[in-house]
């Protein structure tokens, strides 16, 4: 065989071409990763959560009366001073009556002159009955005083003029309850007319209680309105607050004084606020992917100069962001290149082309950050997504 290898060196030139293409076919390659340095930079803890602007104080201005109100002439918008007429509320017109409706109303007018004659008869009689007891009563006195009638009678006659005294009053009493019956089937049926009548009905005026700017009108045309209805609402755009609804669970590491920083609002710069108050009632509400969730209202106010957010408004939106802690030199790595291991965490680290298992002890956790509390020292390199394929002592070289 070797007679034939030596004279046919190709041969042996092919086999021994194959067998250095097969080992460097089968030789352990080094792995590419991404290797990133461990740093010191600020950190940063923050819950995030959309919010809203409103005003802190806003004002509803209801209807005080049935009526028509008049047509607004102001605008949303617009200013307005404490005392201003906002607008005036008229009352209700008379309704016409049809023609059964009016003869009804005829007729009571008529009942009610009747019954007021009546009362006036019977008024006149009582008087006479009273005159007649009176004039008995001096009649049968002087008898009494004589010992000529006894004195049951005369205090008989004395209860008769009581009686009779009283019930004239009645009477009286009767005649005025049929006037006033009169007068009101009268003015019901002489109001209720489709004429015109030349005198201006009175209105009620609708005043602003503070000055500021109109936010919301809900009655601009001419039209009825119920006592309580909402008419308007007024407040102060300056003085505004910001309430954020967060989960209940996020609720619970908010204090009142943390600070707050606003992105998003459609500034240059980040606005900056402080809690005033977390409500301590939460609500349910339900997410964009139908979980209910349990949700709690925190109230901030700014701290930036009112000149930087003077061009929001009430509803207006803004990224708010609480801030739980914070520290300027804080040594860390990416949070996705710290895993789970036997318990606890670990990373791999760098060393001479080499990837090296190293327990470590995280701290404060965001997104994209994590804190090391012991473990790494600043400048030394780990493996930032480290796959299946890297294992302690695995040879990796980085990406380029």
């Amino acid at each position: 065989m070797f007679k034939l290898l030596r004279k046919h060196p190709a041969i042996l030139t092919t086999a021994l071409l194959a067998v250095v293409l097969l080992a460097w076919g089968f030789w352990p390659k080094p792995v590419k990763v991404e290797i990133v340095s461990v740093k010191r930079a600020p950190l940063t803890i923050t819950i995030e959560e959309e919010g809203r602007t409103r005003v802190i104080d806003r004002y509803i201005i209801a209807a005080p009366v049935d009526g028509v109100t008049c047509r607004v002439g102001l605008k949303v918008g617009d200013e307005v001073e404490q005392g201003q007429t906002l607008l005036g509320i008229t009352p209700m017109a008379s309704q016409v009556l049809d023609a059964r409706s009016r003869a009804e109303a005829k007729a009571r007018v008529a009942a009610a002159e009747s019954a007021l004659s009546a009362a006036r008869e019977q008024a006149s009689a009582a008087n006479a009955t009273a005159i007649r007891a009176r004039a008995e009563q001096v009649r049968v006195t002087p008898l009494l005083e004589k010992g000529l009638v006894p004195r049951e009678v005369y205090d008989r006659l004395l209860t008769d003029v009581q009686t009779t005294r009283a019930a004239k009053r009645s009477a009286d009493f009767n005649v005025d309850v049929a006037r006033y019956e009169l007068e009101a089937a009268q003015t019901a049926l002489q109001n209720s007319q489709s004429s015109s009548s030349t005198t201006p009905p009175e209105r009620v005026p609708v005043r602003s209680p503070i000055d500021g700017r109109i936010l919301k009108i809900n009655h601009k045309c001419e039209g009825p309105v119920r006592t309580g209805e909402h008419l308007l609402e007024v407040g102060d755009p300056a003085a505004l607050e910001v309430e954020v609804d967060v989960l209940s669970a996020d609720a619970v590491k908010i204090t009142p004084g943390m600070k707050v920083w606003f992105d998003r609002w459609g500034g240059d710069e980040a606005l900056q606020g402080i809690v005033r108050i977390v409500e301590p009632v939460g609500f349910t509400q339900t997410s964009a992917l139908g979980v209910d969730e349990q949700r709690v209202l925190v109230i901030i106010d700014f701290t930036s100069p009112q000149e930087v957010w003077q061009r929001l408004g009430d509803g207006y939106r803004v990224e708010a962001g609480f801030v739980l802690w914070h520290e300027e030199k804080v040594l860390q790595v990416p949070a996705s290149s710290v895993f789970r291991h036997e318990g606890g965490w670990a990373v791999f680290t760098v060393d001479d082309r080499y990837a090296s298992l190293r327990p470590v002890k995280p701290g404060q956790r965001t997104g994209l950050k994590v804190q090391i509390l012991e473990g790494l020292e600043e400048s030394e390199r780990v493996i930032n997504h480290p796959s299946d394929q890297i294992e302690n002592g695995v040879r990796v070289r980085p990406y380029r």
